[in-house]
């Protein structure tokens, strides 16, 4: 080792200093055209006339709106949202099983006995992958756009945007979970004339069903959140009332409604911490 190399080393310990920060410099040259295509400009919100606007706007929420016919008021939009959510994923719990059933290669009988797949399953099994990528390619946001159209104002365009997109998204994470645990049991009890769901319930899902559980409870989770966003384009809960209050220049009333929306969220997160620990 030279002398230059032993003076580099004890100034950078890390051996791989090099490569991380060439991995960094790479890295921002990539970033770079993506933050200037997104017109992204942090340094607006320490402008004057920004920091004046963003004053302005959150005096208005101190103290937060606390009367009791708002509470009543805000209480019964909190449960619809847990119910908006909760409905819409229940929905898409129902959907995305069966398709879950016919994407799980693991679970193809054509396959374990011939070692090849048949046409007939094959095309199957690529339609109902392909049904799952177009259900979770649409972002709930839009397909409560699109259904507050069809259905007009209020929840129901909620519960089936949230189905819609969480069948699609559910049912890709639990194929490559089946796919992903232990095929063993699987494969004897369908060697064994064991019928399909016979060798899910009894060979796939003890092993994976501390994972989906999980999985299941974090979309609940994601759920609660995206009925809120939803709520700004008429399909009612919080983000409804939220809306309302926000064109109505209520500080006051949309702090209330952030409190109680953390608190949403913190609750749904003692409930999946709760659930995991049960079964792991």
């Amino acid at each position: 080792m030279s002398m230059f190399d032993n003076a580099a080393a004890a100034h950078h310990p890390d051996p791989a200093w090099r490569g991380r920060i060439t991995a960094t410099l790479v890295a921002l040259i990539l970033l770079w055209p993506m933050l200037v295509a997104s017109e992204f400009k942090p340094w607006i919100l320490m402008d004057e006339q920004s920091l004046g606007a963003t004053g302005d706007f959150l005096s208005g929420f101190l103290p937060p709106a606390h009367s009791r016919e708002f509470l009543l008021l805000l209480l019964d939009a909190a449960w619809q949202t847990i119910a908006i959510a909760t409905a819409g994923l229940t929905l898409a719990l129902l959907a995305a099983i069966p398709l879950t059933l016919l994407a799980t290669e693991s679970l193809s009988v054509s396959r374990l006995e011939s070692g090849r797949m048949r046409l007939v399953s094959a095309v199957v099994r690529q339609s109902a992958r392909w049904l799952l990528v177009l259900l979770r390619s649409v972002p709930e946001l839009v397909w409560a756009l699109l259904l507050v159209r069809i259905v007009g104002l209020g929840p129901t365009a909620g519960v089936l945007a949230i189905a819609l997109t969480y069948s699609g998204m559910l049912g890709k994470v639990y194929a490559e979970i089946l796919e992903s645990s232990e095929a063993h049991a699987t494969q004897s009890l369908l060697k064994n004339g064991c019928g399909r769901l016979a060798a899910l319930f009894y060979g796939t899902l003890p092993a994976a069903a501390s994972e989906l559980v999980s999985y299941t409870t974090f979309r609940w989770e994601c759920a609660i959140r995206g009925s809120v966003v939803m709520g700004f384009v008429g399909a009612g809960g919080i983000g409804q009332r939220m809306d309302e209050s926000m064109k109505m220049l209520a500080g006051d009333e949309v702090s209330t409604m952030l409190i109680v929306f953390v608190l949403l969220v913190a609750c749904a997160d003692r409930v999946s911490t709760f659930l995991r620990k049960r079964l792991g």
